[in-house]
């Protein structure tokens, strides 16, 4: 039954026409990598799904019945204004967030059932840079690297920090003197250490200028380019292959 508050959205993948629905690395470039999953039915291409998936906010529905397939090689786009769901989604879909309605699949299992086994399997870089201002660079990413079973060596760090354009003259100064693209970069310079096949993205362009924004957008490419799947939550377009690209826009 319609409540009346039932959030829109609009799924566009590559080569489809928009329809409006409601309701109802740290190995190197030069090696080509692809992810698997470890299942019980053996070993599998990794692939994410949402299955009618539903989120409210009070009184107001954020979005309904959200269905999509992220499969590996490709990115998905989540568009949406302020206030859309943009975020909502993104924390379902790292477990930090039950949906109101639906399940989210992870190769064909609900990721409530697998929960550690899925979650080793992701990277998660918020809006908020998940940073701490009395650590260095080097020493924030590390301590990130760590935590997520990544390679945290010191030449990998300080090769990760000046991917993302950061000279080595800031690597061991305290984080809270760094302009906020500065620090955007520090935090995304996970990516550059991450060896797992899911990142899930909010907002990761901002605060950065031009050069950062190549510097993002190359490392994502790569990712795809290995197998790997991203979902990006993001106010402006990402320059990537259409090919490797869906949409899905929230209008709450």
């Amino acid at each position: 039954m319609d409540d009346g508050f039932s959030g829109r959205w609009i799924f566009e993948a590559p080569g489809a026409v928009e329809k409006p629905l409601t309701d109802s690395e740290t190995h190197k470039d030069s090696t080509l990598r692809q992810f698997f999953f470890f299942g019980l039915g053996g070993i599998f291409q990794t692939m994410l799904q949402t299955v009618a998936l539903s989120c409210s906010r009070g009184e107001r529905r954020l979005f309904s019945d959200i269905s999509v397939t992220v499969k590996p090689g490709t990115l998905l786009a989540v568009l949406g204004e302020n206030g859309s769901g943009k975020t909502s989604l993104l924390r379902m879909l790292c477990s930090l967030l039950s949906p109101e309605r639906g399940a989210i699949l992870w190769q064909g299992q609900d990721i409530r059932q697998l929960k550690e086994l899925y979650c080793a399997q992701l990277t998660y870089i918020g809006h908020l840079n998940g940073i701490k201002d009395d650590l260095t660079p080097v020493e924030n990413l590390t301590v990130s690297a760590c935590l997520a079973g990544d390679e945290s060596s010191g030449a990998l760090v300080q090769d990760a920090l000046e991917a993302v354009g950061l000279r080595r003259s800031v690597h061991l100064l305290p984080t809270r003197v760094l302009s906020q693209g500065q620090k955007r970069r520090v935090a995304l310079a996970r990516l550059w250490l991450s060896t797992h096949p899911l990142w899930l993205l909010d907002e990761p362009f901002t605060s950065l200028d031009e050069a950062a924004t190549n510097y993002l957008t190359q490392r994502l490419q790569s990712h795809l380019r290995h197998g790997g799947m991203a979902v990006v939550a993001t106010h402006q377009e990402v320059a990537l292959p259409t090919n490797a690209v869906q949409r899905l826009r929230l209008t709450g």
